[in-house]
């Protein structure tokens, strides 16, 4: 397979995030002004790019954060293995003191190997990762799409990231995101490599 080039970006904001409440797969929320500025600036930045393929969730706010490349005529699809953990019962309501302490728990487990734990019987690491690596597969096999861009999530692209890169994933926690951050990687000689990391440089200040 010859040389990819692999743009990984989280969904712009959405009232969600700037209400403090959960959203998990099962929240279909769009992106709000603050996130239609956020997707301004990286088409802005990254128009030139000359992408093959756009790649988005099964989440609406995937697709609105790249829609202006997809109005330029670039071909997308979504996929559901590319969408955000589940975190069951919590998913939609705003964070409290003991919904956030499970939370932190819950991840303090991830990060000791406790991979198959979930939050409010939702997804557990391991479930996403099983979704997010036949979604790869499907996305790599066709060895036309040399540039490709990918709308994803904040955990699940700290997931992808650090399986891609090999790092065990109870460090996936390295990997920080923010709203419309991009992780690019460069695929080659059958490994994943990091050209730019938790990027937000094309955002406003």
């Amino acid at each position: 397979m010859k040389t990819k080039n692999i743009y990984i970006i989280r969904h712009g904001q959405t009232n969600f995030n700037l209400e403090n409440k959960v959203q998990g797969r099962g929240i279909n929320s769009s992106i709000n002004e603050t996130g239609q500025q956020q997707a301004q600036a990286f088409f802005d930045a990254y128009k030139d790019v000359p992408f093959d393929k756009i790649y988005v969730s099964a989440l609406k706010r995937t697709q609105e954060s790249v829609q202006q490349f997809i109005d330029l005529g670039i071909p997308y699809e979504s996929h559901s293995g590319l969408d955000e953990i589940s975190w069951g019962k919590h998913e939609g309501r705003p964070y409290d003191p003991v919904m956030h302490q499970i939370y932190l728990d819950t991840i303090a487990g991830w990060a000791n190997g406790a991979l198959d734990m979930t939050v409010g019987g939702g997804e557990s690491p391991l479930e996403v990762v099983v979704r997010q690596k036949e979604a790869m597969k499907y996305i790599m096999a066709n060895e036309d799409e040399e540039h490709i861009l990918i709308a994803t999530h904040g955990r699940a692209m700290r997931m992808l990231v650090c399986w891609m890169l090999n790092y065990p994933l109870e460090r996936m926690d390295v990997f920080e995101h923010a709203n419309l951050c991009l992780y690019q990687m460069q695929y080659t000689g059958g490994q994943y490599r990091i050209v730019k990391h938790g990027c937000t440089a094309h955002l406003p200040s």
